[in-house]
């Protein structure tokens, strides 16, 4: 098993990370499904201010450039990735794997 950890930042405004919070309480149908289509086992975002955390499960063999690629181009995803960029500190046009950043592991017991 693989796990990914990576790291965004929202918008530093209150009423737009209470929407966003809000949108991930009720994630579209097709959303879900590709997340799992591709290979992802589990996924978990925690929040700090403005800073999102997310830890991705993965079979051993999850090639991430690869699936997100796939993952982009499934049903309502590029409709999603407008709807998230209105929240997001990113280029409006960036790619849904430069939005969110891979974080490096430094430590593990």
């Amino acid at each position: 098993m693989k796990k990914y950890c990576l790291a965004l930042d929202l918008k530093n405004d209150e009423a737009l990370i209470k929407e966003y919070e809000e949108h991930h309480k009720n994630v579209w149908k097709e959303i879900l499904e590709g997340i799992k289509t591709v290979g992802i086992i589990d996924m978990q975002i925690y929040r700090i201010e403005n800073r999102m955390f997310m830890i991705i499960e993965t079979e051993s063999d999850f090639d991430f450039d690869k699936q997100m690629e796939i993952l982009s181009q499934l049903p309502r995803q590029q409709e999603w990735e407008k709807l998230m960029w209105k929240f997001q500190q990113s280029l409006p046009n960036s790619a849904p794997n430069s939005k969110w950043q891979l974080m490096n592991k430094v430590f593990q017991l």
